[in-house]
Parts: structure tokens; C-alpha cells; sequence
């Protein structure tokens, strides 16, 4: 079993999250910014299907990158160098969650459902979620988008309509954090695709112990729109 929290009740502790599903800590609550914020400081998200309560998350090991692992293999290197593409941030937040929430191949549904894409809209308007884009001949190719708090990134969700465009999303990510003093970029559970770009799984204690030391770094909520791929030079 797992507590319902009501709307101003704090959350349980992450070590009291179910093993099995792994990490399913509790329900209930709401989306508000406030909530969100609070829950990722801890390390808790919210994942759930539309109509259904929400539900938020806190699983162990926690898959994380730490943006001097980034891992760039050689077709990736090249695209890098190609710069046949165009990297952006914060210009299309709302259009990048919603091809974010477009059913994947061989799936039926999204979890990124109308509820969510109004909670993190909300929190983008505040400062707080931010878009990294990839255009190519002017059209939206691939992104990815995720939440800012002291020295950490939380990524949500990342989308690609053409080869590449949303590992060129986070190699411009990983070097624009880097730049800005961030130690972590939390991917939240365990993928092959993350894993190939230098992701790695850790203990939640230890993640916690991360977010202790890192969501308290000062930093001011604030639009990243005036990052520039001139600005951002990705790894090669």
C-alpha cells in the first residue's frame, strides 16, 4: 500500500517507495509548481496515465548523467560537426512537450496528458522548466525539455523526427549546464538509449545525497532564451 497525500500534506520519505513497481512512492496531491518543486528537490517526479490519480515516483537505482560522462560516439561526433542544424532554447517549450507527448511507435497512449502539459507549461512561464531544441531547415527536428533547481537538471522527456536531432539536444544541454556550474542532469529511470551517452545508474541514497548538496546552489529562476549554439560549443 502507498499513502494518498492530500493537497498541503508533505510527502512520505523516498525510502519508503515500493520496490515493486520499483519506486512508486505515493498518490494524490496536485501539480501545482509548488508541489513539483518540492517533490524534485527530493527526488520524487510525477508519472501517471491521464484520468487516473496522480501518482509520484522515486525509484532506486536512479539512472542519472553527470555531464562529464557525456559519452559521444563517433556518427554522433559527426553530426555534431556537421552544423547542419540549429540549436535552441526556451523558443518552443510548449511545441517540444507536445511532440514529447505524441504516442510513440508501438505504443497506445501518452503519459504526458493535458494536466501534465499545463502543469509544466505553468512552471516554464515561472522560470523553472526549460526546452533545448534541434531545427533543421527551420523546422522542429527533435528536443527534449526538463526542470532547473540549484545545480540540477531533472529531464522529463525527449522526442526526434530525424537522425540524431535529440542526442544533438542533449550534447548542447550537457555543454550549456556545464557551463553554468550544474553537477547533475537526472534521467529519472533506466533506458538503453540513455545509456549509450554515458548515463549510469546510482543508489537513491546516494542521488539523495547529490540533491542535497546540489538544489541549493544559487541560482535565479530565469528564461534560457539567450543561450546561442555560438555560446554552447558541443563536444566533438
Amino acid at each position: 500500500m502507498i499513502p494518498w497525500i492530500e493537497k498541503d500534506a508533505p510527502f512520505p520519505p523516498v525510502r519508503s517507495a515500493l520496490k515493486d513497481p520499483n519506486g512508486l512512492l505515493a498518490a494524490g496531491g496536485d501539480l501545482s509548481p509548488e508541489r513539483l518543486l518540492e517533490g524534485y528537490r527530493q527526488g520524487i517526479f510525477p508519472w501517471y496515465s491521464e484520468g487516473d490519480p496522480i501518482l509520484w515516483w522515486s525509484p532506486d537505482p536512479r539512472m542519472v548523467l553527470f555531464p562529464s560522462e557525456l559519452r559521444v560516439s563517433r556518427s554522433l561526433g559527426k553530426a555534431l560537426r556537421n552544423r547542419s542544424y540549429e540549436v535552441r532554447f526556451d523558443s518552443a517549450f510548449g511545441r517540444v512537450i507536445k511532440n514529447c507527448a505524441a504516442p510513440r511507435k508501438g505504443e497506445a497512449g501518452t503519459w504526458i496528458g493535458d494536466a501534465m502539459t499545463a502543469a509544466y507549461l505553468e512552471l516554464h512561464r515561472l522560470g523553472h522548466a526549460h526546452s533545448v531544441e534541434t531545427w533543421i531547415d527551420g523546422d522542429l527536428a527533435g528536443g527534449l525539455y526538463g526542470v532547473a533547481i540549484g545545480g540540477v537538471f531533472f529531464g522529463e522527456s525527449m522526442f526526434s523526427r530525424a537522425r540524431d536531432a535529440s542526442k544533438i539536444a542533449l550534447a548542447a544541454l550537457v555543454t550549456h549546464v556545464k557551463s553554468a556550474g550544474f553537477g547533475l542532469i537526472d534521467c529519472q529511470m533506466h533506458t538503453r538509449h540513455l545509456e549509450t551517452l554515458g548515463a549510469r545508474e546510482i543508489p537513491r541514497a546516494r542521488f539523495s545525497r547529490l540533491l542535497e548538496d546540489l538544489v541549493h546552489y544559487p541560482r535565479s529562476p530565469g528564461t534560457w532564451s539567450g543561450a546561442s549554439f555560438a555560446q554552447v560549443q558541443c563536444p566533438s
